[in-house]
């Protein structure tokens, strides 16, 4: 009789746990809750992106393609870049298109760090980069900044330089998930120094961009003086076009940068879904219209539910971008976030996420991340069932 065989597993598969966020969405499934907790909108993609697709795949564009990214999605995203931010991109040699904003994380790790590298994360952070980091072996460093206004100065940047050992790159995440942070342009001049002080590579991630609030204004830190070598800006279409699905993602950076992710990227997945990319390139040329309208969306949404969410004690931060309220859920009782995010689940059927995936380990708390990417039923039926929770 052969005996069973105990697999020997990876130290980097060993490090990466099971998605905290995931398992909200599980909940759902198993209570009938309501899903507030992942950031997956139910509510339609934009019809003339689907239509685009959809002629794709009739057109048979339906095997691969040029592994950077086709080459018209690549001058649309240069486009973009010069159009929004006055930030001249050559499509050639520094656009790469990739599944998802998190292969492209990931081809950001892979290509700029070695083994027992540090990388400084800004807590809360999300939750990803922790995976990200362990499978390539490298460090996270953590700076927490403090609510409601997450607040980062020269003297906590250099307080961290001088705790760490080997750091290489700072992740920055703008507009932030979970907190909805919008990093001022004097942040990201703190943050830019400090690079080019200590010869630090910046990985920043750019993925809620177009989701803004209150005159907020989204500035890419690769625009900086001295920052277009040392950025890796990470991109996609998943959140601007409500197609989180379609993992079409992008990474923009220097010529020498993009060779080595773009090496990395054709032996991971070979390219980007190719009909996609065709349906991307008209998402792009939307107007100007589309993102007012957007921003307009998004800022009902969360007017809808922050205030809901005060007046059950929660204690939510009001985020000036993206589209997620964190909170403090000490009302509900638990010890801890996970118990928080129980007792919501079973006290009134809607799921969030516990704040454990988006700080350090060990990091005692009691938040809760909402998402507002939702209908607006499901949003009013959400303010009522935390009504009915706050009369108890």
């Amino acid at each position: 009789m052969i005996s069973p065989v105990k697999p020997r597993l990876s130290g980097r598969a060993k490090a990466v746990v099971p998605s905290l966020i995931r398992d909200a969405s599980r909940v759902c499934a198993e209570l009938g809750a309501l899903n507030l907790a992942q950031g997956l909108p139910d509510f339609a993609a934009p019809p003339f992106l689907k239509e685009a697709a959809q002629r794709a795949i009739a057109a048979d564009h339906n095997q691969y393609c040029d592994p950077w990214g086709l080459a018209s999605l690549r001058e649309a995203i240069a486009a973009r870049c010069a159009r929004d931010h006055s930030w001249r991109v050559d499509p050639d040699s520094e656009v790469t298109v990739c599944c998802g904003a998190t292969e492209g994380i990931n081809l950001a790790l892979m290509a700029l760090l070695d083994p027992l590298d540090e990388v400084l994360v800004f807590a809360p952070f999300y939750e990803n980069y922790r995976p990200n980091l362990a499978t390539v072996e490298a460090v996270p460093h953590y700076l927490p900044l403090a609510a409601p206004d997450w607040q980062l100065s020269e003297a906590m940047l250099e307080a961290s330089f001088a705790a760490a050992h080997r750091l290489r790159a700072v992740i920055v995440n703008n507009p932030a998930n979970p907190t909805g942070k919008v990093w001022s342009r004097g942040e990201l001049e703190v943050i830019a120094r400090f690079c080019c002080r200590h010869d630090l590579y910046a990985i920043t991630d750019e993925i809620y961009e177009s989701i803004l609030y209150d005159g907020a204004e989204h500035l890419p830190l690769a625009t900086l003086p001295g920052m277009a070598e040392r950025t890796v800006t990470v991109n996609g279409l998943s959140k601007t076009f409500c197609v989180t699905g379609w993992r079409l993602g992008y990474v923009i950076a220097s010529e020498p940068i993009t060779d080595a992710m773009r090496r990395l990227h054709d032996f991971l997945t070979i390219c980007a879904p190719a009909p996609l990319q065709y349906a991307a390139v008209a998402a792009l040329a939307a107007g100007d219209d589309y993102y007012s309208d957007l921003r307009r969306l998004y800022q009902a949404k969360r007017d809808l539910l922050v205030p809901a969410l005060e007046r059950a004690g929660f204690a939510p931060v009001m985020p000036a971008g993206a589209y997620y309220v964190w909170t403090d859920a000490a009302v509900l009782g638990g010890k801890d976030s996970r118990a928080a995010a129980r007792l919501l689940a079973e006290r009134a059927l809607i799921a969030a996420v516990p704040g454990d995936c988006f700080l350090p380990p060990g990091a005692v708390n009691q938040n809760l991340r909402f998402c507002f990417a939702k209908s607006d039923r499901t949003l009013e039926l959400a303010a009522e069932r935390l009504e009915k929770l706050a009369r108890g």
